[in-house]
């Protein structure tokens, strides 16, 4: 059998940096945004038109011969209509990269979690095998009781039955633990041949700063809020656009036409004429898109709000299970099944007492797993909304 390959979770978060599609998308995405600055930069190309023909006599004195016309125009840009048209494409650039930002944070969230869960279901594993280890070593004894007369053969039946149980809850673990890995490798998106071992700890080692600091820092710094603040900025800049378009765009027309007995040139220019349409429609659909930005980005900003909220509480409550679990709870679930096993020997208490203990003691590791990763998903939640920097939670 392979061995599996350790990994770490730096090294994990370096190979989705790497691979992950879904940062490849957004990467594109910014590439893209920066192609449309060169698409606005870029001026108008001038138009050529050229057409022949013959002329015929149908007056005395006309020269009957070939007849040449060439044209050429060039459309002249408003300053007002270039420059916000530029700025317009450049601010979708920078609202491209805080995409990019955001992306970048809801990979790493998810490689976290997902390197996390796999820690979690592996301790659970151990646990589930550990508990199938003290089962079958209680029903062996249980066993040679009742081979010798003193014990029941009913105590041995309840005990293949526990057995039992705890085979089914060790298979149960193995399959949640291949479910994790099989999300982990998923999460970070890098073709992997060998079986991998994530190396790393449940328990954070993390001070949170006051909750008015956490809301300052997820409202300032955060992509999303930064992304609608940029947002607004380019409505602002199309609406502009739109409104210098409502201006004449002149062209400058140089024409030369050769005819068979004489020849001439002629310059001009072309403006239209904004009678019948003056862009009411195009203004108001920029108005109502700018609008609608404002609108959406008061809307993130009570999301991020609550999405905050909610992690700060479940950090705090699941930090309060924790610190209940390791100061009393889990040293007086293990001292009841010391106590019963010890009584269990003397004869002073039955088998169904020793497996009570045993099923409390379960729980109680199961609750304490639950809880510290209840404190790491929680920490991962308030790194995502970049209340919290990277560097503070290893």
């Amino acid at each position: 059998m392979e061995t599996a390959k350790p990994l770490t979770l730096d090294e994990a978060l370096s190979l989705a940096e790497e691979h992950s599609p879904q940062l490849k998308a957004a990467a594109a995405m910014a590439r893209g945004a920066q192609a449309s600055i060169t698409t606005a930069s870029a001026y108008p190309n001038p138009e050529f038109t050229t057409f022949a023909g013959r002329q015929y006599r149908r007056l005395p004195g006309a020269e009957p011969g070939l007849l040449q016309h060439y044209s050429v125009e060039q459309q002249l840009e408003l300053p007002s209509v270039r420059k916000s048209r530029i700025l317009t494409a450049e601010l979708g650039r920078q609202s491209s990269r805080f995409g990019l930002d955001e992306a970048r944070l809801g990979v790493r969230a998810g490689v976290k979690r997902a390197f996390y869960l796999v820690l979690r279901r592996r301790a659970e594993l151990e646990l589930a095998r550990e508990n199938l280890r003290l089962v079958e070593d209680l029903r062996r004894r249980i066993q040679i009781q009742v081979e010798v007369g003193e014990a029941a053969k009913l105590e041995l039946v309840r005990s293949d039955a526990e057995t039992a149980t705890a085979k089914v809850l060790a298979n149960s673990a193995q399959l949640r633990l291949l479910n994790a890995t099989t999300s982990l490798r998923t999460a970070i998106g890098a073709p992997m041949q060998t079986e991998i071992a994530p190396q790393g700890s449940l328990t954070p080692q993390i001070t949170l700063p006051p909750w008015q600091t956490l809301l300052g820092a997820a409202l300032s710094g955060h992509p999303l809020m930064a992304q609608a603040r940029s947002e607004i900025e380019r409505a602002k800049a199309r609406l502009s656009h739109e409104m210098a378009l409502r201006k004449p765009q002149p062209a400058l027309r140089a024409e030369y036409e050769n005819q068979p007995d004489l020849g001439f040139f002629r310059f001009g220019v072309t403006l239209p004429v904004p009678v019948w349409n003056k862009r009411e429609g195009p203004i108001a659909e920029a108005e109502a898109a700018l609008e609608h930005l404002r609108a959406t980005a008061e809307m993130r900003r009570l999301e991020l709000t609550a999405e905050l909220e909610r992690a700060y509480g479940q950090y705090e409550v699941a930090s309060q299970q924790v610190a209940s679990f390791e100061l009393g709870v889990l040293k007086e679930a293990t001292a009841a099944v010391d106590a019963a096993e010890a009584a269990f020997r003397f004869g002073e208490r039955g088998i169904i007492e020793v497996l009570d203990a045993q099923r409390v003691l379960r729980t109680v590791r199961q609750d304490f797993l639950t809880a510290q990763y209840d404190v790491q998903d929680a920490l991962i939640n308030l790194e995502q909304l970049r209340a919290i920097a990277p560097e503070n939670h290893p």
